[in-house]
């Protein structure tokens, strides 16, 4: 979907049309999305607000709404399961189908791409953007090339050539951190990266080395998954102003905490490693994990990664917290969680954050 946040925004409230929308971010935090008519001003999903608003003053903040994003993205959903039962989501506003079956009879990939794309313009007044090809990574690639509203087609004898004429940094499995090594060794296009032997790329990349051979050469020979796994579960919510008291941090931990609970819940899933992130007033970064043999109950979970942030104040006193993040990883298939946030759970937080200001968000 293009820009999906925010154009349903837009498609709801029509005094924002053609106006830059940011969806989030406000007094505080990070844009979630922008519109189209805010990426010409340069921003980003993911942004602080602050730098957002530098670049565009005119910027219109408005705040999320996941239950009508929700409810648009089953919409969606349900129109692609007119098409095939393979479709894999990769979030509520994209996903992967496998149309090897024409189920009705239109001929093509192509055709059968722009009769989605048509269906769902009529269906819900939104724009999406399809990447067609013979793998999902060029699928994807393909998907972004011709944004907004437009679609892409990457036959099997132009895969190769696609590949090597865009810059790394778009690749899928290509975070910034990696990127910017890629940089520094002279890889910034795909072409860069296909002149890379399999031992060189190993010596620099180690386990990823294969995959970063296989994807600069369109070879990718993952299979379309309807249901993929959950990698984690977490929540999150931006404060309007800092946190200083004991028991409203307490609270908000148990609001979010809640939050993250009914999304394992819709899931069906449970975790055994818990994280805990604490950003700080200076945007420095701290992580601290902990990670059980079977799967814990939450109070154990949280208490247990808690403890282990405690040790976090090893690394000096800070200004101010800025922002904490609780995430469950490794989950597995089945519920077993008692859903409890005690005055144990409270205290263990508190004491990891004494002396702080925690400000921003906490997430769990």
């Amino acid at each position: 979907m293009d820009a999906f946040y925010a154009s349903v925004e837009q498609r709801d409230h029509p005094e924002l049309r053609g106006k830059p929308v940011a969806v989030g971010g406000q007094h505080r935090g990070v844009v979630m999305a922008a519109s189209y008519e805010a990426r010409k001003f340069g921003v980003r999903s993911a942004m602080p607000s602050v730098t957002a608003k530098r670049r565009c003053p005119e910027i219109i903040f408005v705040k999320s709404r996941f239950d009508v994003y929700r409810a648009v993205s089953q919409q969606i959903r349900a129109i692609f399961l007119d098409y095939t039962d393979l479709v894999e989501p990769l979030s509520l506003d994209e996903a992967y189908l496998d149309v090897t079956e024409d189920r009705k009879g239109l001929g093509s990939a192509r055709a059968i791409a722009q009769d989605i794309r048509r269906r769902i313009r009529e269906e819900t007044g939104l724009t999406a953007s399809a990447g067609v090809s013979y793998c999902k990574f060029i699928a994807k690639l393909a998907s972004d090339h011709r944004k907004p509203d437009g679609l892409c087609v990457i036959t099997p004898e132009r895969g190769a050539e696609f590949v090597a004429s865009l810059p790394v940094a778009r690749f899928h499995g290509v975070g910034p951190v990696t990127a910017k090594k890629m940089e520094r060794l002279g890889i910034l296009t795909g072409a860069d990266l296909r002149d890379w032997t399999m031992p060189a790329l190993q010596a620099h990349f180690g386990s990823s080395a294969e995959w970063y051979w296989r994807i600069c050469r369109g070879m990718d020979e993952r299979e379309v998954k309807p249901d993929r796994p959950y990698k984690s579960v977490s929540a999150e919510r931006t404060f309007d102003e800092d946190l200083v008291d004991p028991d409203r941090l307490a609270a908000e931990l148990e609001r979010i905490a809640g939050y993250a609970w009914d999304r394992v819940k819709r899931a069906e899933v449970i975790g055994r490693t818990v994280t805990l992130k604490v950003k700080f007033g200076d945007f420095t970064l701290i992580t601290r994990s902990r990670s059980f043999a079977a799967s814990a109950s939450a109070a154990d979970a949280f208490f247990s990664s808690l403890a282990a942030a405690r040790t976090s104040r090893r690394l000096g006193p800070k200004p101010s917290v800025s922002a904490a993040t609780g995430r469950c990883d490794h989950t597995s298939d089945t519920i077993a969680i008692t859903r409890q946030i005690n005055a144990r759970i409270a205290n263990a937080i508190w004491t990891c954050f004494q002396g702080c200001s925690v400000a921003s968000t906490i997430s769990a």
